[in-house]
């Protein structure tokens, strides 16, 4: 499998009507370890993702070979955000505009034929362990702040919030940039995405970027975009993330770890409001609201030399204060019940209702991991609830909870260890890939915990 790490059981749906580039794409993903599926046309994609689930999705903009619009791919494209499957697009007719307007709806990335093998290849791992991540760390989250849920969700019953959204109602209709602070597993990517859906730019992207993944020699190229030949790996033009918002809101979250280097050309931008894409002489205004978001103390950045206080006054014209989920007591049974609700849909289980005791030490925990871990904590008590049943605080696993510990019996480490591997494989029906995240094990680290303890599995 080489160093694609990602490929291990990942299913690659190739949708393209031509027999040749199936072909030629199975053979090549096949060699690095990744399971191929195939469709030739958009009914066989509908009913390939329905049936076979699959992990990415690389998708030919034209099914009509006498047509370069990309209207066909667009359309797919639309059917398989709303089954949220990750997609690469890919076209012999490639061009900015099509790229900029498929990756705004929901596209990965995109790939022009005849491909590059290696930047193919980096593309859909790259794609593969963003949408692991993003299932791994967000969860239920997402149906907190109403992405990709049929309902949108935001839960504000506690005093704290309450002040909160009313200051969110008022400052969402400016344009003004907005530094959002607060602990991790606050919200602050799901309070960007709220204060989007108020704001007149609702109807435009909103992209969300991570400054701490972005290596320091990719920052303009990933934030300004690249011409093709503007650099020694430019084999193919790229669009920035400036230019992907155009129109929306552009999300800069972990703010705080963007290299004291790098800061100034971030700062131009905001102080121009325009930039130049690599490679081109040519300006370009950046129309974007900008929101920020940190776990850091920028202040404390600022006085210590690591963080540019001009570029602190630029993001921080308004603030808002994610309190952290111990401050919010109001809202941890309601969103207990929430998550209690949409784990039961995902893992199919019935009649799951949370025990008194269970409510009293969800109310006293500290929550250290705020939202997120109140998520973590309701999933896995879901995932080894049988059905109908009432879920006991001791279910709950609160490792520095205050509810009183159970009276059982203490057995090996090992035994506990190989009781939760088995439920979570029972749990998913076998399949390693996902029941590794239920316990917050890498797929490597759970197949190493298999074959130590000699669990039979089937993937």
């Amino acid at each position: 499998m080489g160093n694609h790490a990602s490929a291990a059981a990942a299913r690659i749906l190739i949708a393209d009507d031509d027999e040749d580039i199936r072909l030629s794409l199975a053979l090549l993903l096949n060699a690095h370890g990744y399971q191929t599926l195939e469709a030739a046309s958009p009914k066989e994609i509908a009913v390939r993702v329905s049936r076979d689930n699959p992990d990415l999705v690389l998708l030919d903009m034209n099914f009509s070979r006498d047509t370069t619009s990309g209207a066909e791919g667009l359309a797919q494209l639309a059917f398989l955000q709303q089954q949220q499957v990750p997609v690469i697009l890919m076209t012999a007719w490639g061009s900015i505009e099509l790229a900029v307007q498929g990756l705004k709806q929901g596209a990965g990335d995109f790939i022009e034929k005849p491909w590059d093998k290696h930047r193919l290849l980096q593309s859909i791992e790259q794609q593969l362990q963003l949408n692991k991540l993003q299932q791994k760390n967000s969860g239920f989250e997402q149906l907190l702040s109403g992405e990709g849920a049929q309902q949108q969700v935001w839960i504000s019953e506690s005093e704290p919030m309450q002040a909160l959204d009313a200051l969110v109602a008022q400052v969402a209709k400016t344009d003004a940039n907005i530094l959002i602070l607060g602990e991790n597993g606050t919200g602050k990517s799901q309070l960007a995405q709220r204060i989007h859906r108020l704001s007149s730019r609702s109807g435009h992207a909103f992209i969300a970027v991570n400054m701490a993944a972005i290596p320091d020699s990719l920052f303009e190229s990933e934030l300004f975009g690249h011409h093709k030949g503007a650099f020694t790996d430019a084999k193919q033009s790229r669009v920035g993330r400036f230019e992907l918002a155009g129109g929306g809101t552009l999300f800069l979250d972990e703010i705080g770890t963007l290299p004291l280097a790098l800061q100034p050309k971030l700062l131009r931008v905001l102080e121009s409001g325009h930039y130049e894409v690599l490679g081109s002489s040519k300006t370009q205004t950046a129309d974007v609201r900008l929101i920020s978001a940190t776990n850091a103390d920028l202040e404390q950045l600022v006085a210590d030399k690591a963080f540019r206080q001009d570029l602190l006054f630029r993001l921080n014209t308004l603030v808002l204060t994610l309190p952290p989920l111990r401050e919010r007591t109001g809202d941890i049974m309601p969103l207990s019940r929430h998550f209690l609700e949409g784990f039961s849909c995902r893992y199919q289980k019935k009649g799951l209702v949370l025990g008194e005791c269970a409510e009293l030490a969800l109310k006293q925990h500290s929550w250290c991991g705020n939202v997120r871990e109140l998520s973590h904590v309701i999933e896995r008590a879901v995932l080894l609830a049988p059905d109908n049943s009432v879920i006991p605080a001791s279910r709950l696993s609160l490792s520095a909870g205050k509810s009183p510990e159970p009276d059982v019996p203490l057995q090996p480490l090992e035994e506990l260890e190989q009781q939760l591997i088995r439920k979570a494989l029972a749990a998913t029906n076998g399949h390693v890939a996902k029941a590794a995240p239920l316990l917050g094990l890498s797929r490597n680290a759970m197949y190493r915990r298999l074959e130590k303890f000699g669990i039979v599995h089937d993937t």
